[in-house]
């Protein structure tokens, strides 16, 4: 009984650890935090992401807040929470990308300035989430969740699949820990799960559904493989990149279908 209770205590510190190195949420000082496998565990982070986006949109939606000034909200919200990681990563991969020649790729990433390149793709990002979001006016919850949990599925695939570009870097030690399904596969299942979640809403909503895996599950693994293809393999910036643009390109296919 009391080993029973240890792995659940650890199991615990390990979902807080990841939390507070993914987002800004204020979580009490806990003792003995281990950080080196908090990739296990970010797309129960993206659940709990989504869970309180949903939350908020829902009770504006209540209060009659509009749907643009509550989508704009939502997207802030979405950006004061992760503290702005993800979004930061994307605008260096940006930059990066920016560059013709190869070779310089990932010194101009390093450089914490951010370019014209960086700024423009924030902004593309930002623009896209909110025009999104705000043209889907029902069931937004289940779009949010589901968003939030297929971006880090798509940054914990990448990780899982392509190579590191640097032997040391603020992505190297996810890296070293996920190395084989045990690793990946309860996040996948996660995401899964929780996008089925559309099922609740009747069966007319089955093939719903099935689009949303099908969308999230395709954004995921190709967003990951054109960062490869362009850099050969990832850095910490492009995880962060990856999952901005699986959830905007997630978001924009969501317009289709609710």
């Amino acid at each position: 009984m009391f080993r029973e209770c240890q792995w659940w205590k650890q199991l615990l510190l390990n979902v807080a650890s990841s939390v507070i190195f993914y987002t800004s949420l204020p979580l009490p000082y806990l003792d003995k935090l281990d950080f080196q496998g908090v990739a296990r565990f970010v797309t129960l982070v993206g659940l709990i992401i989504g869970g309180i986006l949903a939350v908020f949109d829902t009770l504006m939606d209540i209060l009659g807040v509009p749907i643009f000034t509550r989508s704009a909200i939502i997207i802030g919200g979405w950006v004061l929470i992760t503290g702005g990681l993800h979004l930061d990563g994307a605008m260096d991969t940006a930059d990066g990308l920016a560059v013709t020649e190869p070779q310089k790729r990932l010194e101009v990433m390093a450089d914490s300035v951010t370019g014209a390149f960086g700024a423009m793709a924030a902004i593309a990002i930002l623009l896209l989430k909110t025009a999104a979001l705000t043209d889907i006016p029902n069931h937004r919850w289940l779009v949010l969740i589901a968003a939030c949990a297929w971006g880090r599925w798509g940054q914990l695939w990448a990780i899982a699949r392509y190579p590191y570009l640097k032997p040391t870097g603020k992505g190297a030690f996810h890296k070293q820990v996920i190395q084989n399904y045990k690793d990946w596969f309860p996040g996948l299942f996660l995401v899964i799960g929780a996008t089925c979640l559309g099922i609740l809403l009747g069966k007319n909503y089955f093939h719903t559904t099935i689009i949303m895996l099908l969308a999230g599950s395709m954004t995921s693994f190709l967003v990951g493989a054109w960062f490869t293809h362009k850099l050969g393999g990832h850095t910490g910036d492009t995880y962060g990149a990856v999952v901005e643009w699986t959830e905007a390109i997630f978001l924009c296919v969501m317009t289709m279908i609710f």
